[in-house]
């Protein structure tokens, strides 16, 4: 037999089952898992113990503090940071893949070799950790002691002395190239395979000059094994005052390069996640204890304010005028 609903019984069912609609989205909504809900990989293109692996580890610590899930700090070096930094920017953009990279793989290596794949565009930068001024040294050999008997030295000797980096096209190589355009010299880049054997040189006088990431040279410099001639960022490092900036000599006002370190995930990053992360990394650069754990080892923590792809592109154009001016490429 046939039935039909009457007008009014048909609103009845019509709201009922309105009703259970809006009871069962709150619990279907409640079953998507807010982020972060698993633990988080923060990949290091280089081997533990360097600036950049310190600088993870201390990130990573404090994420997991702030976060609620474990941070797993993932060592992959090779390529001057370049594999760590592809396989972040070939990950799935879900927030569980990060990178805290150095100026070298994020900015620097894609502007001197074909060989790296990825770009800067392919990276969602999440804010600025840190920075570390570089540092010009003169062997003991050479009897230069200042930044002026320098200039004199190099121009009085044009393209017989040299200067040591830890490998073409890192952000060391960029602050010699940089000095020699600011002072209108002419030396000749020396790449070593990493810091110790440029230390090793440096200090055995089998190198007339080099240039250093502040932390590993301060050392050195402490011991009177090798002199600073001056720092490369705009002005002192706190961490070593009594160095002078090159910047304060007329002829290299202009020199303002370092080294720097930042909390990068993969393009096309959900904004929520992005969100959530930038403000754990802020609440961590307001941290005290960070700061002081990051200025031990040579580091200035950076401000939260700081427009992180304003400071990227800026960064990115100053490495291209030096690597055009040097015509480095490999």
């Amino acid at each position: 037999m046939h039935t039909s609903r009457t007008p009014a019984s048909l609103r009845r069912a019509l709201l009922a089952s309105a009703a259970l609609l809006a009871a069962a989205s709150p619990a279907a909504f409640a079953q998507a898992p807010a982020y972060p809900s698993k633990p988080i990989t923060i990949v290091v293109g280089y081997p533990p113990g360097g600036s950049t692996d310190l600088t993870g580890r201390a990130v990573g610590a404090e994420l997991s503090n702030r976060l609620g899930v474990p941070v797993v700090i993932e060592n992959l070096g090779g390529a001057g940071g370049a594999i760590g930094a592809q396989k972040v920017a070939s990950s799935a953009p879900d927030g569980y893949t990060l990178l805290v990279g150095a100026s070298n793989e994020i900015a620097i290596n894609k502007l001197v070799t074909k060989k790296v794949k990825y770009d800067i565009k392919d990276f969602t930068a999440i804010g600025l950790v840190a920075s570390q001024p570089l540092v010009l040294v003169a062997s003991t050999g050479t009897g230069v002691k200042n930044l002026a008997e320098f200039t004199e030295r190099v121009r009085k000797n044009p393209g017989k002395l040299s200067y040591g980096s830890s490998g073409v096209g890192t952000s060391l190589h960029l602050a010699g190239e940089m000095i020699k355009e600011q002072g209108q010299l002419f030396m000749t880049h020396i790449p070593y395979r990493g810091v110790a054997p440029l230390t090793n040189d440096l200090v055995g006088n089998n190198l007339e000059f080099g240039v250093f990431v502040l932390s590993s040279g301060l050392p050195h410099i402490k011991s009177g094994k090798v002199i600073a001639l001056g720092t490369t960022e705009a002005k002192r490092s706190t961490v070593a005052p009594d160095i002078p900036a090159l910047a304060e000599s007329a002829q290299y006002k202009n020199v303002d390069i370092g080294t720097w370190f930042a909390l990068m995930a993969p393009a096309h990053l959900p904004k929520p996640v992005a969100e959530r992360l930038k403000k754990a990394l802020n609440e961590t650069l307001e941290s005290p204890d960070f700061r002081k754990r990051m200025e031990a080892a040579g580091s200035t923590v950076a401000s939260p304010s700081l427009d992180v792809d304003k400071f990227l592109a800026a960064e990115v154009a100053k490495y291209k005028k030096i690597i055009e001016f040097a015509k480095i490429e490999e």
